[in-house]
């Protein structure tokens, strides 16, 4: 049996934590045990999420707007207060766009730009002074399929996540001397309440759910000792980006 790393009472921030993957990793994270800053821009969904934990005292509900500096710097302010420090990072807030290219508005290209790769970037400089102080610290980039791929109607989409994929990549190279991993998990299709509104005429068979993605971030978390593990890839044929 692999041996595994006790999470209790380690302390993480979530973005995207209202719904979703975020919340999926959200609920896996405190079944074993670990307190989490859940931030978005929905404080009701947020509030929600952390009732589903059953631990609702041991979360933080940080609503905010996390592509302004006011937003981010409100967030660190509160979280290093309460959880003086920080163990992971999970940078899962996303913003999918489906439209031809020539049709893309520059504000919809910067919009998802700066929720997708830009936020991240900045989450990660802001919070490597806490993860150098943690004795298992963890950077999660929730990817995609389309950080490796192109596919038509997407093109801002894609060149977000290409962004993010390699500025994790570089990121990781960087800080591994200090112990400090940085993952990226690339699903294909999740059923989510996005792909609901963008296709109901898609159904959860076949396709990725989130929990298996909460699953997959539990594990990177928790077997540290396995070795680095740069990359997973998650997706089922034919259920490939869609929207």
């Amino acid at each position: 049996m692999l041996k595994t790393l006790d999470l209790n009472g380690k302390r993480a921030l979530i973005t995207g934590a209202g719904g979703g993957i975020g919340r999926a990793i959200a609920l896996r994270l405190a079944e074993s045990g670990m307190k989490l800053a859940l931030s978005g821009r929905d404080a009701g969904k947020l509030m929600r999420t952390a009732a589903l934990t059953g631990r609702p005292l041991d979360m933080l509900v940080l609503p905010a707007d996390l592509t302004t500096q006011k937003g981010v710097d409100d967030v660190m302010h509160i979280l290093e207060g309460h959880f003086k420090g920080l163990d992971v990072l999970v940078n899962n807030a996303g913003m999918a766009l489906s439209k031809p290219f020539e049709e893309t508005p520059i504000e919809a290209y910067d919009r998802i730009m700066a929720i997708n790769a830009r936020t991240p970037f900045i989450l990660c400089q802001r919070c490597l002074p806490l993860l150098r102080k943690s004795e298992c610290p963890t950077i999660i980039n929730i990817g995609s399929v389309v950080s490796h791929k192109g596919y038509a109607l997407q093109s801002a989409y894609a060149a977000s996540k290409h962004a993010l994929l390699g500025m994790s990549k570089a990121l990781a190279k960087e800080v591994a001397p200090e112990g400090i991993r940085v993952h990226v998990i690339s699903p294909g299709g999740v059923f989510t309440d996005m792909v609901r509104i963008a296709r109901p005429d898609l159904t959860e068979e076949g396709m990725i759910v989130p929990e298996e993605i909460a699953e997959l971030a539990a594990f990177l978390i928790e077997h540290r000792h396995c070795g680095v593990i740069d990359e997973i890839q998650i997706h089922r044929t034919g259920k490939e980006p869609f929207l």
